[in-house]
């Protein structure tokens, strides 16, 4: 990871905005008596009303800084992520479930890649809901749903919250690793949870943070946390927003079946003894770096996902889960290698870039293998089993 103090600076008016949240951040800490858990600060960063990262105005997805964005999706790398899941959806869509729903949609391309696959499919939905709470995310969705898919755009609604139950496929990438996180670290062999105190303030005379800790009773420290074995120094997360979510989305779904897309590890992996820094990390100008303090409301703060979490909060709900595979694993069942060979090899100029796209997609040294597609499912004919986990489901490692 690159140190904060090479990155880029934003402009002023970003700055500005950047400014205007690290103050209302700094009142929040005030009335909290002088420190606040770290999954307020991130809730703060990413989503306080108009400022945050995720509902102000910055680019965030794109192809590379010069663009202002700060990393890219696998639905912006190529058009075969979206059609390959739609080779998985369409027989859960001809099940009579005929919805769909999409957490998460970010630019609108998976919404509109999915649409344009499932009408290649035969088994296009009745209806395509997004959830976004983003007026800004909401325009450019609907912009880009315009441009690629413009003769299915009257399918698409967006909805402000979760609907009381729904009976379809839903789909989510890359949303569970942008939920809150609590931050916690064991020193001496204690542990502490660690949140955010006030450091003074920035040349511009915005409040600076910096982490403090405080020490917890052995009763307050989680479950996951106990289980780590030694007494050596660390820092981890758990993950009660997302878990949450997932319980929610449990008690929605009805009937149907629930796919979630991100980067993490089963809970074995996650709170491995060795993994001592813990997994979050802030992404700016497509550069990885430690520092959440970094321009508040200008970067991305993520954490990977303990799947085994998700695993476990959805089976509370009666949710059965149906599958969990390497994004690799899961993509290839799915076909996206017979999608790319449909393309003509001999015009290169065609053929290279999404074969390039799709390698990115696929390689261990990539997107392969630290994603992972986890499927959650109620109500469905489970003797056989989905097909983008017919072959290296490792549901026995949640």
């Amino acid at each position: 990871m690159q140190k904060a103090a090479s990155l880029p600076l934003p402009p002023a008016d970003a700055q500005a905005a950047s400014d205007t949240l690290a103050a209302r951040i700094g009142e929040s800490i005030d009335a909290a008596g002088g420190w606040i858990g770290f999954d307020r600060y991130m809730a703060l960063a990413l989503y306080a009303p108009g400022l945050g990262y995720y509902s102000g105005g910055s680019a965030k997805f794109g192809r590379d800084a010069r663009d202002g964005s700060d990393f890219i999706t696998a639905p912006e790398l190529s058009p075969f992520f979206a059609r390959t899941l739609a080779r998985q959806f369409a027989p859960l869509l001809a099940q009579g479930l005929p919805r769909l729903l999409e957490f998460g949609a970010g630019t609108g391309r998976l919404a509109a890649d999915l649409l344009l696959g499932l009408e290649q499919e035969g088994q296009l939905p009745d209806t395509y809901a997004i959830v976004e709470l983003s007026g800004e995310l909401r325009a450019r969705q609907q912009d880009t749903l315009a441009r690629r898919a413009p003769h299915l755009v009257e399918r698409v609604t967006w909805l402000d919250t979760l609907p009381a139950a729904f009976e379809g496929v839903i789909v989510g990438n890359e949303v569970l690793d942008a939920m809150p996180v609590q931050l916690y670290a064991r020193n001496g062999g204690n542990w502490h949870e660690r949140g955010v105190a006030r450091a003074g303030v920035q040349d511009g005379g915005a409040p600076a943070f910096r982490f403090e800790d405080r020490p917890l009773a052995a009763t307050d420290v989680p479950e996951a946390l106990r289980a780590i074995p030694g007494d050596h120094d660390l820092v981890t997360e758990t993950h009660a927003e997302a878990e949450g979510f997932t319980r929610a989305v449990g008690a929605m779904l009805a009937r149907g079946a629930a796919f979630f897309i991100d980067y993490g590890f089963p809970g074995a992996e996650y709170y491995h003894p060795q993994r001592a820094g813990g997994t979050l990390m802030c992404h700016y100008r497509h550069h990885a770096h430690p520092d959440p303090f970094l321009h508040p409301g200008l970067q991305d703060i993520t954490a990977h996902v303990n799947f085994s979490g998700i695993a476990h909060a959805a089976a509370e709900t009666g949710l059965t889960v149906a599958g969990f595979a390497s994004q690799a694993r899961f993509l290839m069942n799915a076909g996206i290698t017979d999608l790319l060979m449909a393309l003509d090899p001999s015009d290169a100029r065609a053929f290279l870039p999404q074969a390039n796209a799709v390698q990115k997609l696929l390689s261990e040294a990539e997107m392969g293998e630290l994603f992972k597609v986890i499927a959650l499912t109620r109500g469905l004919d489970d003797s056989e089993p989905l097909a983008g986990f017919a072959r290296g489901d490792r549901c026995h490692a949640l």
